[in-house]
């Protein structure tokens, strides 16, 4: 099964985030469903069923004290002018989690991240942008750059599976670990 360690966006912010999307409308990207923008902290790939019982087990022994986070900012992977991906930031002791996340975790050998962590939640995909819209997008990122979404109590992780489908993802959660 395809798997993945997640923060998820409280419902609370769901409402900015559906605005923030709204303003990038014309521009038909994929956008991801407001209930399921999350911040994934570890992307574990696919993953045998039976070995979700350990990983449970090791995400138990995340120590990482709950905190708040500023969501702000609207920005691009992986440069605006060859836009792929739309994503908002998020703030707060997220590396800290995330080191932890992969602590625990290192015995299972999963891919390593490719990139430094960088905290964000996916807001949509950029499959095509034409020529003509680049000026008017580009202002338009400028624009949302320091856009203050709110903030939330990260006080839990999620080991959640993923089950891709033609009308979009569809996540469960297997297992919650609450910080401490």
């Amino acid at each position: 099964m395809r798997a993945f360690v997640a923060v998820d966006l409280p419902v609370e912010l769901h409402e900015k985030i559906t605005e923030i999307q709204l303003k990038f409308n014309e521009f038909k990207f994929k956008f991801v469903d407001p209930d399921l923008v999350h911040v994934t902290m570890k992307f574990l790939g696919e993953v045998p069923e039976n070995q979700i019982p350990d990983i449970s087990k090791a995400l138990d022994s995340v120590k990482c004290e709950p905190f708040t986070s500023r969501v702000k900012g609207i920005g691009v992977f992986p440069k605006p002018k060859f836009a792929k991906v739309i994503w908002l930031g998020c703030e707060g002791n997220f590396d800290v989690l995330n080191e932890q996340i992969e602590n625990c975790l290192s015995s299972f050998e999963f891919e390593p991240t490719l990139h430094r962590f960088s905290a964000h939640a996916t807001l949509a995909r950029v499959k095509y942008l034409p020529k003509k819209k680049k000026t008017e997008f580009l202002e338009l990122l400028d624009e949302l750059k320091d856009f203050e979404i709110g903030s939330m109590d990260v006080s839990s992780i999620k080991l959640k599976k993923s089950t891709l489908t033609p009308k979009g993802p569809i996540y469960e959660t297997l297992h919650e670990v609450s910080l401490q």
